[in-house]
């Protein structure tokens, strides 16, 4: 048997349902008509009816002021943890009519927080209202949500109307990414690649020759890539592709998400991830990462929004494990064939966190055939990322 909250909020919904004021005046109608039932007395009755005639014309009316009313969404921009979601709707009144007194709840997602909500005095006929604002972010995830709803009771208060309308949106917040001044673990790879490292940068600071082939131009493009006489031929931007004189594999980011992994220690091996490959781009190496659920990545957007969404314990897809020498980042130690000579390994210790923490993988060996990078709770993240590698 339904509540009487929810049977008020199904009218609402789908019809109107009384506020606080139509329930008083509803008792009040009733009350005179009874005094009148019993008197006889037809002022009585007088004032029954223009009651019931005014709660009839907000019954019908409250649900008409929504009529018409279209919402609209801006695509989200990404941001990092930390940051706030600019978040931008816009109400569009598309009727010859004015509407006002309108109440637009944006239903957001728990991890989000909390419903966001905005009252709107009046919206012109043929115009719309543009409501943005800012939402805090304090974790990282790909949050999807669809509803925006328009609630009023206008434009006699006595009866609350409610719709709902789709309006979809994909937050993606990205992890932390640290600034690291110096890396020893990607720093002495791209040592032992000194030449590599030397023809990356030429390829990439090249603005002639080189030339690989055009594309269309896509946003974040240097201009001086931009083939002008091109891009005057076709009526849109063309970037000249350039070659580069790479013969290694570069960097390769592969972070453990198949394993289980105690959750305070695999979000910083996200931001790990994450920071690792932002200081390899930055010194010009060719990075991919790699997670059990996605495979091998190289474009920058996709690699963040992947680390956005990974979790630990992935069991939907589980990609090989590229046969290139790789930086594995795990809490469990690696099998011994499982990662290709020249690798290296950073492995977050087992009591990671509290000192109750429950170890979920085999413990800590003294000895490693990888050069390998201890992290652990005691000293801040960015501090051991720029640590040198123990052998």
């Amino acid at each position: 048997m339904p509540t009487p909250q929810r049977l008020v909020t199904w009218l609402e919904t789908h019809w109107t349902a009384p506020s606080y004021s139509g329930w008083v005046v509803l008792g009040l109608t009733l009350f005179f008509f009874g005094a009148a039932t019993n008197t006889l007395a037809g002022w009585l009755y007088v004032m029954s009816g223009v009651m019931a005639a005014l709660l009839a014309v907000a019954a019908v009316l409250s649900p008409q002021m929504l009529k018409g009313a279209l919402v609209n969404r801006q695509p989200i921009r990404p941001v990092s943890v930390g940051d706030s979601l600019h978040i931008e709707l816009s109400i569009e009144n598309s009727t010859s009519r004015a509407k006002g007194l309108l109440q637009v709840q944006d239903l957001l997602p728990r991890k989000l927080g909390e419903t966001q909500q905005i009252p709107i005095a009046a919206i012109g006929p043929r115009s719309h209202y543009r409501w943005s604002y800012q939402l805090p972010t304090q974790q990282r995830g790909v949050h999807h949500w669809r509803m925006v709803q328009l609630r009023t009771a206008a434009p006699l208060g006595l009866f609350w109307s409610c719709r709902r309308q789709t309006a979809k949106a994909v937050a993606v917040v990205y992890p932390t990414i640290l600034p690291l001044n110096q890396c020893p673990l990607i720093d002495e790879l791209g040592q032992e690649e000194g030449l590599q490292w030397r023809r990356d940068r030429r390829a990439e600071n090249a603005s002639e020759g080189l030339t690989r082939g055009l594309r269309p131009y896509r946003w974040g493009d240097p201009t001086r890539l931009i083939h002008w006489r091109t891009s005057a031929r076709h009526g849109e931007l063309r970037v000249r592709e350039l070659e580069k004189f790479t013969s290694g594999q570069g960097v390769i980011l592969c972070l453990d998400s198949a394993s289980r992994w105690q959750p305070e220690a695999f979000e910083q091996a996200v931001i790990a991830t994450a920071s690792l490959y932002c200081y390899a781009v930055k010194q010009g190496l060719l990075t991919q990462v790699w997670t059990a659920k996605t495979g091998l990545m190289r474009e920058k957007h996709r690699i963040l929004a992947a680390l956005a969404a990974v979790e630990s314990d992935e069991v939907e897809a589980h990609r090989p494990v590229p046969q290139d020498a790789l930086i594995w980042l795990s809490q469990a130690s690696p099998a011994a064939q499982l990662l290709p000579p020249g690798s290296r390994w950073v492995q977050w210790l087992p009591n990671f966190g509290s000192s109750s923490a429950i170890q979920t993988g085999p413990a800590v060996s003294t000895t490693s055939p990888y050069p390998r990078l201890l992290v652990s709770s005691a000293s801040p993240l960015q501090t051991q990322l720029q640590s040198p590698v123990n052998s």
